[in-house]
């Protein structure tokens, strides 16, 4: 082992004399010889950024949890699929707690939520992990990492409030890795949030057990759900999830009164069958979600499909045209800026009520709540 001053080792910590706290982050850019003094990563609770889980239930085998439908089945020490959950000491911790590995303000419409506060901000924040595998993930660094693997700020719940308000952040968004598996810190968040007067918006996949999701309906405000195919055996193989649950989601943010959003990512080969995207555009009409807004967004090469060439505009347009066909009535397409379906049109009159630039919103002509045109009620949250 290379022997180093006091004030080399003190500069590789990026440390004053007076202290030497590493956190995970710093950990990993030391040198291994250096790494190796301060012992292993903690990933398991009780600890600052551990609390105890909501939904989980302890069985002769371990500590079953009960927020999504994997169900992990934990034993000591073991930490479940979503990276982010432990057995520790009989209890189950969520080791995602008040250290978000991402922290922006983004505009709503990258949500995307379109017919939801339009033009307002969001503080957007995300902690590591997972409880999906999407081959095509976006945002793999984050999401298919624990805690102990990421960059993250110390951030609790009242402190993204504060940050929210004096932003003038009109919403948080609990969004980017997947926000069921940092559940515990996203519900808190959310209720000191409608303390304030905030709204809460939730980005997710929407795998998630019932009750955990009626639990969550009570602070959230607005979500976009990604509904990743109509086909189970796509969603195991390209998700490693299953179709039903998150179909229930759907459901159950309908029926607690969630303004809910919908995004169907159309990757050549796998979900762009035009029989599959009728067959899902028919199940939300008669679900009574034809007036939720369907996102399709193009796909570009990332993680796992990088051999997979971007999703052509024709088909995203004939995606477009099936599920308006099968009656849902505000179809968008997204991942193509300056395209005309970026834009809100009057289902009555056919006005446009809502110019988009990418995600800037560049004319509005929705007057509480209904086209200025004819008067047609155009659902959403406009204010």
């Amino acid at each position: 082992m290379r022997e180093y001053s006091k004030r080399e080792f003190l500069k590789l910590c990026g440390l004053g004399a007076s202290a030497c706290l590493v956190g995970p982050g710093e950990m990993r850019r030391l040198p291994p010889d250096i790494r190796s003094l301060f012992g292993p990563a903690r990933t398991e609770g009780p600890g600052r950024w551990s609390k105890e889980a909501l939904f989980y239930a302890s069985t002769p085998s371990g500590l079953q949890c009960l927020k999504c439908p994997h169900g992990c089945l934990l034993a000591e020490g073991e930490t479940g699929r979503c990276r982010n959950r432990v057995n520790s000491g009989g209890k189950l911790y969520s080791t995602a707690y008040g250290n978000p590995c991402a922290v922006h303000i983004d505009p709503i419409e990258k949500k995307p939520l379109f017919h939801f506060l339009p033009s307002s901000q969001a503080y957007s924040i995300a902690a590591a992990g997972c409880n999906l595998r999407c081959l095509n993930c976006q945002n793999w660094q984050i999401s298919q990492m624990r805690p102990d693997e990421t960059e993250n700020a110390d951030m609790m719940p009242e402190k993204v409030v504060a940050e929210c308000r004096s932003a003038g952040c009109a919403s948080i968004a609990y969004t980017y890795s997947e926000p069921v598996t940092f559940y515990e810190y996203a519900f808190d968040t959310a209720q000191e949030a409608h303390r304030h007067g905030i709204r809460n918006v939730f980005k997710s996949s929407g795998y998630i057990n019932e009750e955990p999701l009626r639990k969550l309906c009570r602070v959230i405000d607005a979500a976009n759900i990604d509904l990743k195919s109509f086909d189970d055996s796509v969603y195991v193989t390209l998700n490693g999830a299953h179709l039903d649950p998150v179909l229930r989601t759907l459901k159950i943010f309908k029926e607690e009164g969630v303004w809910l959003e919908i995004t169907n990512l159309v990757i050549p080969t796998w979900t762009d069958d035009g029989a599959m995207i009728k067959r899902m555009a028919e199940w939300l009409c008669a679900n009574g979600l034809q007036d939720s807004p369907l996102h399709f967004s193009r796909f570009v090469p990332l993680y796992k499909l990088n051999q997979i060439p971007p999703t052509p505009v024709a088909d995203l347009e004939k995606a477009r045209a099936t599920a308006i066909a099968a009656g849902l009535r505000y179809v968008y397409i997204g991942n193509v800026p300056g395209h005309d379906a970026e834009n809100t049109y009057c289902p009555r009159c056919g006005k446009r009520v809502v110019e988009r630039k990418g995600f800037t919103v560049v004319e509005q002509e929705i007057t509480n709540g209904k086209c200025r045109g004819c008067g047609e009620k155009i659902p959403g949250v406009w204010t």
